[in-house]
């Protein structure tokens, strides 16, 4: 019995062989099932005009039929495929034409070098996209300064409301017990030397000026950080980002502006709300843990503060936020078509703008340290 997508036909009291139908991977075992059959094949003419569907498997399945077909001297054979297939036709045979070379083994150390020089790469373009961000976001931020109706008020109030108001419970939560836990190991161990009033400095100092704001970025870039990568990037795939462009509309202006200015609203307040709460569960410990009456804690912290630890912790806040806001703006726009891709450059927009802050972070603490506040 023969086969359906190959069938023998007789001219010219010569017998030739005409393919028909569907030659794609839906009938991958009939295909192969053609090969097995005609290995040995002296001289084997092929009529393809005939062939209604045809895919890289059933191209491959053709230029192995007519390989094995004329393995003698000067054998002939005829294929006429439709023009729409010849040129698929033509790059599997080639394909196939070109001999395996298996990967050539290297030595561990220029293997990490290779890897090393790679991330080195990835790493400098990411920052050159983040500078280029930050290059059009100033841009289109002095566009609308000339043209302040042009600013879309009710997108940023929108994001104002979900970066900034719908975080404050876990910004609060978070903060009030990492309180607590500094202010209980503060007790822990300087009640060894006797000093226990001096957990209320450590508390309000490193509080106000590094950890509140710190853990507060921290945790907007991971919040809202990733959230703006997402959207983006979804747009992007979606292809939403490119008919803007195409109605001459500003992406950057449009969707990432917004964005930027409630980021950079939130984050201030954000970071005064957490060092408020930090303070408080610091306050609960010392009452609890440490046997300080809440009027020693706070007496003890109004003579160990001063407005001044507060401003270091809240000018660093608009900062963070414009780093944060940047590179998940950029990573968003970085996505590609997949869903991979869109799940890689989330992952390393919240990496990228934890790494950010911490060395902001540094930096303003040595920036501050070196003008005494």
């Amino acid at each position: 019995m023969e086969s359906e997508l190959l069938q023998p036909i007789t001219e010219d009291g010569q017998t030739k062989f005409e393919a028909k139908g569907a030659w794609t991977a839906e009938n991958a075992c009939e295909l192969d099932n053609l090969v097995q059959r005609f290995i040995g094949t002296r001289s084997l003419e092929i009529d393809a005009t005939g062939i209604k569907a045809l895919d890289t498997f059933g191209a491959r399945t053709i230029d192995r039929l007519v390989r094995r077909s004329a393995t003698a001297p000067r054998e002939v054979y005829q294929l006429r495929l439709p023009q729409r297939y010849v040129d698929l036709f033509n790059r599997v045979s080639q394909a196939a034409d070109k001999p395996h070379q298996p990967a050539e083994s290297s030595w561990p150390i220029s293997s990490g070098i290779s890897i090393l020089k790679q991330n080195i790469v990835r790493a400098g373009v990411g920052f050159f996209d983040f500078l280029a961000m930050l290059g059009e976001i100033g841009n289109a931020a002095f566009r609308v300064s000339l043209n302040p109706r042009s600013f879309r008020f009710t997108s940023a109030v929108n994001q104002l409301d979900r970066v900034g108001w719908q975080a404050v419970p876990i910004i609060l939560l978070i903060t009030f017990l990492i309180g607590c836990i500094i202010a209980q190991q503060g007790f822990f161990h300087f009640r060894k030397f006797g000093a226990d009033e001096y957990v209320v400095d450590m508390v309000g100092i490193l509080i106000l000026r590094e950890i509140g704001v710190l853990i507060v970025a921290i945790m907007v870039a991971g919040r809202s950080g990733s959230a703006y990568t997402a959207e983006l990037g979804s747009m992007k795939m979606r292809e939403e980002i490119d008919a803007l462009r195409t109605m001459g509309l500003d992406p950057v202006e449009i969707l990432v502006l917004p964005r930027i200015v409630a980021l950079i609203i939130a984050l201030p307040m954000l970071d005064f709300l957490g060092s408020m709460a930090a303070l408080y569960g610091s306050g609960v410990t010392a009452w609890l843990y440490g046997h300080m009456s809440p009027e020693i804690f706070v007496a003890r912290l109004k003579d160990a503060i001063s407005i001044t630890h507060f401003k270091v912790g809240i000018i660093k806040a608009p900062f963070m936020a414009l780093a944060i806001g940047a590179v998940a703006c950029a990573e968003g726009f970085a996505v590609r078509g997949s869903a991979e891709s869109l799940g890689r450059q989330t992952t390393s927009s919240v990496v990228k703008s934890i790494f950010l802050v911490i060395v902001l972070d540094g930096l303003f603490a040595i920036f501050f340290a070196s003008i005494g506040m």
